[in-house]
Parts: C-alpha cells; sequence; structure tokens
C-alpha cells in the first residue's frame, strides 16, 4: 500500500485575465512540475461539494477529507478555534472574531483596528472570564484576528453575528434566531458589554491612543459553531494523518478529525510563505504517517487582492519547490487540487470547477497533457471534492471492495 499526499492549493482556479492575455493564472505560468505530473499521471476536473457551488474552504476542506458538510458543517468559528490552539470541546460554542475600532457611538470605524500587530495577545487574555457560568475564552490570531469560545449548559449557535461585517455601521447586539438560542444571546451580550469596558481601560489601548493609533476596543464576533463531534480520520478510512497549512482554520478542521499538526518554520499562508520548507517537511512526513494533506494559501491571497501576476508568480514557486516529488512516486499517490476557485476578476470565491491530477508510479495515464482548468477537462475524471478520497484510496491500494 502507498502513502497518500493531497495537496491543495487554495483558490487555485481562475478565470481568463486581461494583464495575462486573457489566460487563467495556471495557464500563463511556467508549470514544468505541474504538467508533467499531469501528463504522465490522470487529470480531470473537481466540483467542490457539487457542481455550481461557492463554497468556503472550510466546507470545501471538510468535503475533500470524506466528511460530507451538509451533515457535519456548523459553522467556522470552532475550527478557526482549534487552528489557534485552543481547546474546542464537543458543545461548545466558538466564533471567529476581529479586534475593531468603535468610536464612542458604537459604530465601528476599522473592523481591524489598524491592522494591529503587537499587543492582542494581553488584550485576549484580558478577555477571558466568566459571566453566569458560562466560561469565555479569548485567543489572538495573526494581526486582528481572534477567535472566541463559549463554554457551559444549554448552548446554542443559533445566534446572530455582533460584526456589522462593514464599517460605518453600529457594533450589533446579539440576537437569538430561534427559542433555543435566547439565554446563549443574552449571556454573550453581556460578555461583550463587560469586554468593551475592559478593553478601553487596558495599557495596549491606552498607549494606542497616545500614539494616534486605532484602538483595539471592540471584539467583533461571527459565525458561531457549535463544536461538532466527528468519527476519527483514522477510523474512517483506515490512515493515520497529518497536516501542513500556515492556515489556523485548515489546521483546526484537521486535528478536530484527529490529525496531527505538522510544524513548518516559514509557513505563514500568505505569499511570503516558505514553500520549499513545506514541500521538504512533506515527505519527511510521509516516511512516518500514512497521509498528509497541504494547504498552500498563496493563490487566494492573490485571487482575494484581484492580482493574477501575484498568483501567477506563486504558482511558478510553488511549482519549482514541488520538483522533488518524482523522487517518491514509487511509495506515494499525489493529488494536486484546489478547495475552490478564487477568480481575480471576481476577488472571491466562485463556482468554476478546479483542475485535479493524481499521479503515482503504475498509473494508466489518460489524454491529459497541461495542469489548468481548460486542458484538464480532456482527463478522465469529472468529480465532486467528496470522490477524492475514494479515489486516493484506490490508486493507493487500500479501498475496501464494495460486494462479493
Amino acid at each position: 500500500m502507498k502513502k497518500i499526499f493531497l495537496l491543495v492549493l487554495d483558490g487555485l482556479g481562475d478565470r481568463p485575465n486581461k494583464e495575462l492575455g486573457n489566460r487563467t493564472a495556471l495557464q500563463a505560468a511556467y508549470r514544468p512540475n505541474l504538467n508533467r505530473l499531469t501528463r504522465t499521471g490522470l487529470g480531470g476536473l473537481m466540483h467542490p461539494i457539487t457542481p455550481g457551488y461557492r463554497t468556503g474552504s472550510d466546507t470545501s476542506h471538510l468535503s475533500l477529507l470524506g466528511y460530507d458538510p451538509e451533515k457535519f458543517y456548523t459553522g467556522r468559528g470552532p475550527f478557526e478555534a482549534m487552528g489557534l490552539g485552543m481547546k474546542v470541546l464537543g458543545g461548545d460554542v466558538a466564533f471567529r472574531a476581529n479586534f475593531g475600532t468603535t468610536d464612542d457611538s458604537g459604530i465601528v470605524v476599522d473592523r481591524r483596528a489598524g491592522r494591529i500587530t503587537e499587543g492582542t495577545k494581553d488584550l485576549a487574555e484580558a478577555l477571558s472570564f466568566s459571566v453566569d457560568g458560562v466560561e469565555f475564552f479569548v485567543k489572538a490570531g495573526v494581526e486582528h484576528r481572534a477567535a472566541l469560545v463559549m463554554r457551559g449548559e444549554r448552548l446554542s449557535d443559533r445566534i446572530t453575528d455582533s460584526d456589522p461585517h462593514e464599517p460605518g455601521l453600529k457594533v450589533h447586539e446579539v440576537k437569538p434566531l430561534d427559542q433555543g438560542g435566547e439565554y446563549t444571546a443574552k449571556v454573550l451580550n453581556r460578555y461583550l458589554a463587560e469586554a468593551r469596558k475592559i478593553l478601553s481601560e487596558h495599557p495596549v489601548n491606552r498607549n494606542r491612543n497616545g500614539n494616534g493609533e486605532p484602538a483595539a476596543n471592540e471584539l467583533l464576533v461571527r459565525g458561531p459553531g457549535l463544536a461538532p463531534r466527528l468519527t476519527p480520520f483514522s477510523d474512517l478510512h483506515g490512515l493515520r494523518g497529518a497536516s501542513i497549512s500556515g492556515i489556523p482554520m485548515i489546521t483546526g478542521i484537521c486535528q478536530l478529525v484527529g490529525m496531527d499538526k505538522i510544524e513548518v518554520e516559514g509557513a505563514t499562508g500568505r505569499l511570503d510563505s516558505n514553500f520549499s520548507a513545506k514541500f521538504k517537511a512533506a515527505y519527511k512526513v510521509l516516511e512516518e504517517y500514512d497521509f498528509l494533506i497541504m494547504n498552500i494559501k498563496a493563490t487566494d491571497v492573490a485571487g482575494h487582492d484581484g492580482d493574477a501576476v501575484a498568483k501567477r508568480d506563486a504558482i511558478q514557486r510553488i511549482d519549482r519547490a514541488m520538483s522533488g516529488i518524482f523522487e517518491h512516486l514509487d511509495d506515494v499517490v499525489i493529488c494536486v487540487t484546489g478547495d475552490h476557485s478564487t477568480p481575480c476578476s471576481l476577488k472571491d470565491h466562485s463556482g468554476d470547477a478546479l483542475p485535479i491530477l493524481f499521479n503515482t508510479s503504475g498509473i494508466r495515464v489518460d489524454k491529459a497533457r497541461l495542469y489548468d482548468e481548460v486542458s484538464c477537462s480532456g482527463g478522465s475524471y469529472h468529480i465532486t471534492s467528496g470522490d477524492v478520497m475514494k479515489v486516493l484510496l484506490q490508486l493507493s491500494d487500500r479501498a475496501e471492495k464494495y460486494g462479493a
């Protein structure tokens, strides 16, 4: 049996870009290694979850790993919190959060507090306390980002956000979406009121005010999710799994299903991420583990920025960094795809299908020759993200026979 390497180039799919001669970023990139893997393997198109869906990274990654998001997705919050290293238990309610700036009337001036980079750890520690027997835990993430976890009895994720999602609007009062969310909304509003007092008086914000910087005086919470109970990845697929990612949410998903988190120095989740270090780590991980999923976020970052040249350049850097994969194909099945499309022309996720390739030694080669959104359409596979693990288990000689 062979090991499995699932490489997810986040937001990989694109649409034609005028600045690239009406080509996608993939078509415009110099990508000899991706093309070689396609030419000597199996290609195709993959629809995240189902054709036409505009998926998030959370739902699409769940699906790629074999978990039906229609059954298990409860919101992004729990995955974000776990990715930051927070302990999340079944029944906890977790949120994505921002340290933001509000004026004296509660109007959001800046949802990112001037993209604050220092002092958020101290602010988060000051906001971890209990209200009415419910424990609240806050942990700082990158820049203004954070996560909030509520732990107690009778909690529900059937509540609204406090984050208005754009500046110029007043911070929202959290409201229940049904009767089951009334208690949670009530306790959370009390907590957020107390948090405002603490933040307004905190030394970090006194210093920021003195320096003319926006104060991080509001914790904006969104995306509540009740932590799900998922079958461990090892039980579901019979594989010991690990993950490499610079994105807390992706790491959180993998940890929630029992995968080990592999730290790689320089894995930032940005355009400046050390791709070579990630691939070197991947090959070592595959000596010990049966399965590795590696997420590279740079392609998605460039897509959201609408920067087709940066997306092309990121693909070229990734392609150079992955040249060593050919030494491992006797023992490893590699799959390269994305989690969703993030066209530069749209600056957001779309429902476009993604190129996908599979390669290992002894594989049956199809007619796909180049790795891009158009050329891969001539390959063998036209599948959804929920099919990917089935194909990988089959190609690695691990699939169980269906029937007699």
